[in-house]
């Protein structure tokens, strides 16, 4: 396992980093195969792992905080808010009314006094950066919390809480958590280059394509991952991006092939190539596909192999573009750009 510093802190964390995101009911994971996964993974090397409050409406947090008793100072612990965790509308988003009171109930489930790192899970159109920073730092300086950062922001995002940040003499995000993989490389247009230039780590997540880059994936198999069950749209090969992912994976299929590696080692060595990223999450469902991704710690992809995955799915291109979760507000919403 490799282990490189997250953004300026000077902590220290695994390239390969456990993602908890199926613990419970999300991946049907039980509280002994979540331990189990969670053992294995320290034994593997992985010494940060991510969670969030509304994975499973706060049933991941339980169980890592059950995993992780006794070994709580060789953990790096972070977890995310701003998602919806209830019906009443000031049960999500980012003002400090909501901040204060989720961190603590992320905190009990967690069975924990602080975490390392706070994430802020969206970013939140109704919500000012003064607002929310001040909030992140004054539970920094209560001891709650040692660092924070951001979840998916757009890259215009990221630098506006920078000057904020800045402006109001505030502390800062020092991490970014975006989607990437393969098939999803529109971050390395901006977003990626914006963290670099303030000097934040950056976790990814979903390197694997939501499965599309596990290997189960293949042209005239029945498609039948974990995912493919609740987001059916994702892996429905009528639809034009998805057949374009199929034959994305045909052809980098060949690519692991001829350099003698699983699709594993290379989706998982191509994110973690990047010199922005600091680790990638990876969120196994059972301790086989954890040692199946833990096999990809050492993978080092050599220049040629490199090359031939920008033939095949071009620098800064996203194939499945909808898919993305940073879009600006108004373009969703017509009433936002439109007097």
């Amino acid at each position: 396992m490799q282990y490189r510093t997250l953004g300026r802190t000077g902590v220290q964390i695994s390239s390969l980093a456990l993602g908890a995101m199926n613990f419970g009911r999300i991946g049907r994971t039980t509280q002994e195969e979540a331990t189990a996964i969670v053992d294995a993974a320290l034994e593997g090397g992985i010494n940060l792992i991510d969670t969030a409050d509304m994975y499973g409406d706060g049933e991941s947090e339980e169980m890592v905080g059950k995993a992780i008793v006794g070994r709580r100072d060789d953990i790096v612990l972070a977890t995310k808010a701003g998602m919806p965790m209830g019906d009443e509308p000031n049960q999500r988003g980012s003002s400090r009314r909501w901040l204060i009171t989720e961190l603590d109930n992320s905190l009990r489930r967690l069975g924990v006094d602080h975490v390392d790192l706070y994430q802020i899970h969206r970013w939140d159109p109704s919500t000012g950066d003064e607002e929310t920073l001040s909030a992140l730092t004054d539970l920094q300086r209560a001891g709650k919390i040692r660092y924070f950062g951001s979840s998916t922001f757009p890259a215009h995002r990221i630098v506006q809480a920078q000057w904020a940040a800045r402006e109001h003499h505030l502390s800062r995000y020092v991490t970014e958590q975006p989607s990437y993989s393969i098939l999803q490389r529109g971050i390395e247009t901006h977003v990626l280059p914006v963290t670099e230039e303030y000097g934040l780590g950056v976790l990814v997540w979903s390197p694997l394509a939501s499965g599309w880059l596990s290997g189960a994936i293949r042209a005239g198999r029945d498609i039948t991952t974990s995912r493919s069950a609740f987001m059916p749209e994702r892996f429905d090969t009528t639809i034009p991006a998805n057949r374009a992912r199929l034959d994305a994976v045909e052809q980098l299929a060949t690519v692991a092939e001829e350099a003698g590696l699983t699709m594993i080692q290379l989706a998982l060595g191509f994110v973690t190539a990047h010199p922005a990223v600091t680790s990638a999450l990876i969120g196994p469902r059972t301790v086989d596909h954890l040692h199946a991704q833990l096999a990809a710690a050492d993978t080092v992809l050599p220049a040629d192999v490199l090359d031939a995955i920008d033939a095949i799915v071009a620098p800064g291109t996203d194939l499945a573009a909808h898919e993305k979760y940073d879009t600006p507000p108004a373009l969703l919403d017509p009433a936002l750009r439109r007097r």
